[in-house]
């Protein structure tokens, strides 16, 4: 009678634990976070994203990993977080192109990778223009140059790019429509590779982000010709916009943090938080600017309008181009 009354006492307060212990399992975060990066290593994203993570460690207390799940021009990534579980363990560090790629599908007649609506925005990270750049042993020492040129020599000149619809082939569609030029465009997996190819001398011409380019410039082995932003970047004083040099572009390529759309807003919550403090932690300034990058945050809400805005915009980007067979 005394062990059976001993095994109820047991029993009673085993049952009146058991909600703790599954409380303390549910809480947000328990374990590891990963954050998919859906281009090569050596891009924006893949740059922005690891002191991102580094500085979101230390303010949500739990790992934060960095995956490159790459191809299809960033889909194939950015497809993997939309059906990914929602619960706050799997996000995207995803650039602006995030925002044509249903408008590229429609255009080519093909069903969407993804929608819009499978994403809830957290925050934007960082925001930059484009730099167009050439090899040291190019011709041409100005925008103005490569222009002549391309006019005299219309399909001679190659460029190359991250990917067909992408960032960097983005904005330097709007550099040769603005200056009534044609290049041949040479697509490559990434941002990372693209750049490859034009120090191996493959193509002659790129628009990679400034903290991509900036180490190359410095050390001679490229030239800045001009930057697609509205104001010149601090670090490349003397390059200046395209719109200086009579060439309508004001294009920026930024990156933003994403969950999955069904995230329970709880964890979204905590997810902001920590992210506000990693952005604005001292470690995560000093790394950005280290790469000549800017750090734009937008907390979800201020995001999200951002974001609408930015769908319009580039989505007329990509209509200007048409489609690319």
């Amino acid at each position: 009678m005394k062990i059976f009354f001993l095994v109820l006492v047991l029993g009673a307060a085993g049952i009146g634990q058991f909600p703790e212990v599954v409380n303390a399992q549910n809480v947000f975060p328990s374990r590891a976070i990963q954050i998919i990066v859906p281009f090569p290593p050596g891009g924006v994203s893949d740059l922005v994203a690891r002191p991102f993570a580094a500085a979101l460690e230390k303010a949500i207390k739990q790992p934060v990993v960095v995956v490159n799940k790459t191809g299809a021009s960033g889909n194939v990534g950015i497809q993997g977080v939309a059906v990914a579980r929602a619960d706050g363990y799997t996000l995207l560090a995803s650039l602006s192109t995030i925002s044509v790629t249903p408008e590229v599908d429609r255009i080519m007649n093909r069903p969407p990778a993804f929608k819009l609506e499978d994403f809830a925005p957290i925050a934007l990270l960082a925001s930059d223009p484009q730099v167009l750049v050439v090899r040291k042993e190019a011709p041409w020492t100005t925008a103005v140059d490569l222009v002549a040129d391309a006019k005299k020599r219309p399909n001679q000149i190659k460029y190359s790019h991250g990917g067909i619809y992408a960032i960097m082939h983005l904005a330097m569609e709007l550099f040769t429509h603005a200056a009534g030029i044609k290049l041949v465009q040479i697509p490559y997996s990434g941002g990372g590779p693209a750049m490859t190819a034009l120090l191996g001398g493959h193509v002659e011409a790129s628009t990679p982000g400034p903290q991509v380019v900036y180490p190359q410039v410095k050390a001679g082995a490229l030239r800045a010709l001009a930057v697609t932003g509205s104001k010149r970047l601090s670090g490349f004083p003397d390059v200046p916009t395209m719109k200086e040099l009579g060439y309508d572009v004001d294009y920026y390529v930024w990156t933003g943090l994403f969950a999955p759309k069904a995230t329970p807003q709880d964890v979204i919550k905590v997810l902001r938080e920590a992210t506000r403090q990693a952005v604005n932690s001292v470690e995560f300034k000093a790394a950005i600017e280290n790469m000549r990058t800017t750090v734009t945050y937008l907390d979800a809400d201020e995001f999200q309008v951002f974001w609408e805005k930015e769908i319009k915009k580039l989505s007329q980007v990509v209509r200007l181009i048409g489609k690319i067979d």
